[in-house]
């Protein structure tokens, strides 16, 4: 039999005439399979559910999109469609250099072999052939920026990290590369599936290109990184490789190079969609005078300039390459944005009946679901009753040197009849997540942003960014949506929580969101707050406090094909792959609070956990084994990052902050 949704007939939502002029072949008798002409492709869960029509030649494609790591779970085969299905594969992006560092290289890219507008002399992985099996998706993290001025004698700290490997089945993507700093020994931008660019000490002094994974050729996954010399002014490097192009080279006088070009990609939307919603794995920029631009297609992160400028992060769920820094002060490279993996096959020939355009849109219980990763517009032509909204913001990133953990973003939601929407085009921004930082001592935090929606009026529907968590001795933990947890004297308190409910003429969206807990002052953390409760104080000497517990998605979006599935992580409420984590009443759990570090807490268990819903795990003491870094929340659940551990003479890394995310529904 042919594939369909679960729990949805595909005659509930697919129209009986497409929107490419093609009217179906006999009407199917009520109950029956479907009312296109074809029958509907495989059954399968896990990611995020996209359906989606192309104009030409008019195919209906379902997509799933994983932006964490997940399960793909294959239940049946369609009888009508092949059992190949069609991906892409994009790792985590490279952390640019500090220092006079270098942009980060974009994380590798494959598609399907002949996948449509991918030249097929570049970007080719192989044939996936599916059966009624479970398939594997690790989805890359971004590498974390360097960080400068660097007390080590080798600029080892300068250097950013490469990304995280992203996989699907036995298809394998390679982490963008790294931007060396000028004191790197050698100062060589780093390999990866797109080439970090090096760092750069004088006009003859500079570190080689970054090199590409399988670069020429067929299986190449990207490009190599712009050189910083020779001849160039030391304040500038070379742009970070992209999939789509070299990075560009840094260029008198003092002007860094732009990051190279990522590709558009159409798999989890139509040509239709706006470009960002198809780009994929675009450089970092180099540090200069003048910065280094990010990518133009991609999500690159823009480098560093004059003044003290951070580079910037490439986009989560891009693998765009961090930005490299020009100053020789204590700012860092760009983190590297988080990779992403999304598989597709077609489901029919008959366009869905969705009464607007925006986001990934799927259907079910007999209502439409249009959901933001990203940035984008929602446009309905009509009128539509009974909208039915949910927003998370930024969450904020876990503190360093015995670090607070980060504050979740507030949760705004609608009452369960929904609202009006006029017909309008809705703008809607994704508030990022604040990156984590990494140092040998103490440095501010980076702030998290908030998630909006906004139309003519103009009216604005704000979800505030969670606040970062404490550090020791100097960073007080910030207030937002939910507050940053507390560090150790003369840090120990909370952030307070600024969630608030935001009314527009359309109605008022209520809000959630808590403080984080305060530490006892004795050198540990305390948790983050979270929208479903407050963070923890520190429940003993010397261990963190736990993240607190999100908040579950109203019941209309808790579609059980979306739901996290990676039975696999040792932290529960770290599985992702879908809408949310599990928590305490099953899965779909958002903004949760990062944990807090402990210290000396060399034993993990001391450590605070991320609260349940997508935070970050806090991190043990860096100068005894063994040490681990801080964990970053879960994309696009609004959590916070978990604190990091004692630092004082040693690289240590707080966890970033995840992005936000915007839902939307309406009845069919």
């Amino acid at each position: 039999m042919g594939i369909r949704a679960q729990g949805n007939p595909l005659a509930s939502f697919l129209d009986v005439w497409s929107n490419t002029g093609l009217d179906a072949v006999g009407a199917a008798p009520p109950g029956s399979e479907s009312a296109s002409s074809d029958p509907v492709g495989h059954t399968a869960t896990g990611g995020i559910i996209s359906d989606w029509v192309d104009p030409s030649p008019g195919n209906v494609y379902r997509t799933h999109i994983f932006t964490s790591s997940g399960t793909f779970d294959v239940s049946a085969l369609s009888g009508t469609y092949p059992a190949n299905v069609e991906y892409l594969v994009v790792a985590g992006g490279g952390g640019g250099g500090a220092r006079h560092g270098g942009g980060g290289g974009a994380g590798g890219l494959l598609v399907s072999p002949a996948f449509p507008g991918i030249p097929t002399s570049q970007n080719q992985g192989t044939t996936v052939t599916v059966s009624n099996s479970s398939y594997a998706v690790v989805v890359g993290s971004g590498g974390a920026g360097g960080i400068g001025p660097d007390t080590n004698t080798n600029g080892a700290t300068q250097k950013g990290n490469q990304g995280g490997t992203s996989s699907f089945d036995s298809i394998s993507a390679t982490g963008g590369g790294y931007g060396s700093g000028w004191q790197t020994s050698p100062k060589d931008g780093g390999p990866g599936g797109s080439g970090g660019s090096g760092g750069h000490a004088s006009t003859s002094s500079f570190g080689a290109i970054g090199a590409a994974t399988n670069y020429p050729g067929p299986t190449q996954q990207g490009h190599p990184s712009g050189t910083s010399g020779p001849g160039v002014p030391q304040h500038a490097t070379g742009g970070g490789g992209g999939a789509g192009e070299v990075g560009q080279n840094a260029s008198n006088p003092a002007t860094a190079g732009r990051g190279g070009a990522g590709l558009t990609v159409y798999i989890a939307a139509p040509p239709t969609a706006p470009a960002p919603q198809n780009s994929y794995a675009g450089g970092g920029g180099g540090g200069g005078n003048t910065a280094g631009a990010g990518s133009p297609i991609g999500g690159g992160g823009a480098g560093g300039g004059n003044p003290d400028a951070d580079g910037t992060p490439g986009t989560a769920s891009t693998g765009g390459g961090g930005g490299g820094v020009r100053t020789p002060s204590g700012a860092c490279g760009g983190n590297g944005g988080s990779g992403i993996v999304a598989v597709r096959y077609q489901i029919g020939t008959t366009a869905p009946t969705a009464k607007a355009t925006g986001g990934s849109i799927s259907l079910y219980n007999n209502k439409w679901i249009h959901t933001f990763v990203n940035s984008g517009t929602f446009v309905n032509p009509s009128s539509i009753s009974n909208v039915e909204v949910v927003m998370v913001a930024g969450g904020g990133s876990g503190g360093l040197n015995i670090g607070g953990g980060g504050g979740a973003g507030a949760v705004l939601e609608s009452p369960g009849t929904g609202f009006t929407f006029p017909n309008n085009t809705y703008t809607i921004t994704i508030g990022a997540g604040g990156a984590g930082k990494t140092s040998s001592g103490p440095v501010t935090a980076n702030t998290a942003n908030d998630t909006t929606i906004s139309y003519p009026g103009p009216y604005t529907w704000t979800a505030q960014r969670g606040g970062y968590g404490a550090t020791y001795p100097d960073v007080a933990a910030q207030p937002g949506g939910s507050g940053g947890g507390g560090s150790s004297n003369p840090q120990p308190a909370a952030g307070t929580a600024t969630a608030a409910d935001s009314p527009t003429p359309i109605g008022t969206l209520t809000a959630y969101g808590n403080a984080g807990g305060a530490s006892s002052g004795n050198f540990q953390g305390a948790g983050g707050g979270g929208a479903g409760g407050a963070g923890s104080a520190n429940p003993g000497q010397w261990i963190g406090g736990p993240g607190a517990v999100g908040r579950q998605l109203p019941t209309t979006f808790r579609d059980p094909r979306q739901a996290p599935s990676d039975s696999s992580n040792p932290q529960p409420y770290q599985r992702g792959g879908g809408l949310g984590t599990p928590g305490p009443a099953g899965s779909y759990y958002v903004a949760a609070g990062g944990g807090g570090s402990a210290y000396p807490g060399n034993t993990p268990g001391n450590r605070g956990l991320g609260g349940a819903g997508g935070g970050g795990d806090g991190a043990f003491d860096a100068n005894s084994p063994p040490n681990t870094d801080a964990q970053s929340a879960l994309v696009n659940t609004g959590s916070g990052g978990g604190g990091a551990g004692h630092s004082p003479t040693t690289r240590s890394t707080s966890g970033s902050g995840a992005s936000g995310i915007v839902i939307i529904a309406y009845p069919n």
